[in-house]
């Protein structure tokens, strides 16, 4: 089994996988809650609403994914805001492009395209920042 492999099945890896996903499944209700007011309440484009929610819930999960998953005590706070944001956008690219193709080309619901690329997201993010952000 490769490194990256047997890292990743580690007790300790798990559990902050889960850990990670707790996190996250919080940041789903900022996230769809603020899309959800954007687009709905508030009548702004569903994909600007999407990126005001992924935005509110990037920030919310960085300071509970620093505190209680990863356990950090890295002094240079911003540096590694940075990071976890820059990695989130790239997963908001991700988010975007699945919900384009799947509402554009396949036409599925919104909402259920939304979930599905958090899905897929969230292992994106919970990987690059576990072996970059908080190495």
């Amino acid at each position: 089994m490769s490194l990256f492999l047997q890292s990743f099945f580690t007790e300790a890896f798990l559990l902050k996988f889960v850990k990670f996903s707790l996190v996250g499944f919080s940041g789903v209700f900022v996230d769809f809650g603020t899309t959800f007011i954007c687009k709905e309440v508030l009548k702004i484009q569903k994909y600007v609403a999407n990126t005001c929610g992924f935005a509110l819930a990037a920030t919310t999960n960085y300071f509970m994914n620093r505190i209680w998953t990863f356990h950090s005590t890295n002094p240079n706070i911003m540096m590694e805001f940075t990071r976890f944001f820059l990695i989130a956008l790239i997963g908001l690219c991700i988010n975007l492009l699945i919900i384009w193709a799947m509402t554009g080309k396949f036409k599925v619901n919104f909402y259920i395209s939304k979930l599905i690329a958090t899905l897929v997201v969230t292992l994106w993010n919970f990987l690059i920042n576990a072996y970059y952000t908080f190495a």
